[in-house]
């Protein structure tokens, strides 16, 4: 894997939009910067977050990134931050373990971000997670402890934030640097989910230091959406098989139905948390799906 300097002497892309670029680099902001089109060519298409090496106005190289994800296009992100409402929207498990697997897969830092805690309990998803070696944060608005926590786990670091719309993605960026002024929405009563009032990824610099991206929320994940898992690696982003998976009684044992599993032993023995590995099998299922195309 390459290793990317996060010290950011290169320049970087904060901003995307139409082929346009904003670029951030020691000598100031540079805005509607183009990209060679030879870049395009190699399989270099510029994403936001890309450290690059400038030509006047002109991108004209694109530094090895350590990950990216696809929808949108990120690249060299230390952690992905997943917001859960605890009400309005509703948490969403399976949204969530498919967010924690894409995580895994693209070997970014997971991190939960509880909001609306004052309104319902987040006992239930707190214990889950913790369990299985989640790092999660709570985040009440009336208490100030609780964002200088946010705020320090951002700090130096390139960040993204995901969730459903309505969850409070850009509630909560403001909240953290007020000088933000980022777009936000109210909840559709009659959909039960919010506005979408992000519309491109975007770098958002941090008075404390790194850059956060709020991207785009949305009501259903399609795991695709960030990137392409096969069935055979699917297991491998489910951290809690890793004790089981390899003590099956057959080698190339999907771990949804087999007599002899082990991973299905030890969800019968409440080892594996029971969502969990239903939501394995979802994903399973559309992974079936994934054609050599795709890939």
């Amino acid at each position: 894997m390459a290793v990317v300097n996060t010290e950011a002497k290169h320049s970087i892309i904060i901003k995307s939009v139409r082929g346009l670029y904003t670029v951030a680099s020691p000598d100031g902001v540079f805005k509607e910067c183009t990209a060679r089109g030879i870049l395009r060519k190699k399989g270099q298409e510029p994403y936001v977050g890309d450290q690059v090496r400038m030509d006047g106005n002109v991108i004209a190289e694109v530094l090895p990134r350590k990950n990216e994800i696809i929808r949108p296009p990120l690249a060299n992100l230390d952690q992905l931050c997943f917001v859960v409402s605890m009400c309005e929207p509703q948490p969403n498990l399976r949204l969530l373990d498919k967010f924690i697997a894409v995580s895994a897969y693209k070997e970014i830092t997971p991190l939960l971000l509880l909001t609306k805690v004052d309104l319902a309990s987040c006992e239930e998803i707190y214990a889950l997670y913790s369990s299985i070696g989640i790092p999660i944060l709570t985040v009440d608005y009336q208490n100030p402890e609780s964002l200088e926590v946010v705020r320090n786990a951002f700090a130096g670091k390139v960040s993204a934030l995901t969730g459903n719309s309505g969850a409070g993605k850009s509630t909560l960026l403001n909240a953290l640097d007020s000088t933000l002024e980022i777009p936000t929405g109210e909840i559709s009563q009659k959909l039960g989910r919010g506005r979408h009032t992000t519309r491109h990824a975007q770098l958002y610099p941090l008075s404390s230091g790194g850059y956060i991206a709020d991207t785009p929320g949305f009501s259903t994940f399609d795991t695709q959406r960030y990137a392409v898992i096969r069935k055979e690696e699917l297991a491998d982003c489910f951290a809690e098989f890793a004790e089981y998976k390899d003590d099956c009684r057959f080698h190339d044992c999907s771990h949804t139905c087999e007599k002899g599993c082990a991973v299905l032993e030890a969800v019968e023995n409440g080892k594996i948390p029971k969502s969990r590995h239903e939501s394995y099998c979802d994903m399973y299922e559309e992974a079936k799906q994934i054609k050599e195309w795709m890939l």
